[in-house]
């Protein structure tokens, strides 16, 4: 059988983009932002505003309770659990227990 040789096109400096330099591995994502949004321990989002990313944990949260949500400060080496919003006390019309017995 005989061997035969490939000949490969050669790149030039001009066909090599920019972005090719910018290319992340999967061990070590960019942390773009101050604060780091987690679900479970899982790091999901970085956000540079303390604001924006308690809006984002807590849209999260109120939409699935059961995780665990906190807002960790890549700078303090803090990390905060963001609680689910307390629901809303259900009120009875026609007042309360006791009036009722009584009368």
């Amino acid at each position: 059988m005989a061997s035969r040789q490939m000949k490969m096109p050669v790149k030039g400096d001009a066909e090599k983009s920019p972005e090719a330099e910018d290319v992340f591995s999967q061990r070590r994502r960019p942390e773009l932002g101050r604060y780091l949004l987690q679900v479970d321990r899982q790091t999901k989002g970085s956000y540079t505003t303390s604001n924006a990313a308690q809006s984002a944990a807590l849209a999260i949260k109120t939409g699935h309770p059961i995780v665990q949500v906190s807002v960790y400060d890549a700078v303090e080496n803090t990390n905060r659990i963001v609680e689910a919003p307390a629901a809303p006390e259900h009120v009875t019309s026609g007042g309360d227990a006791a009036s009722a017995i009584k009368g």
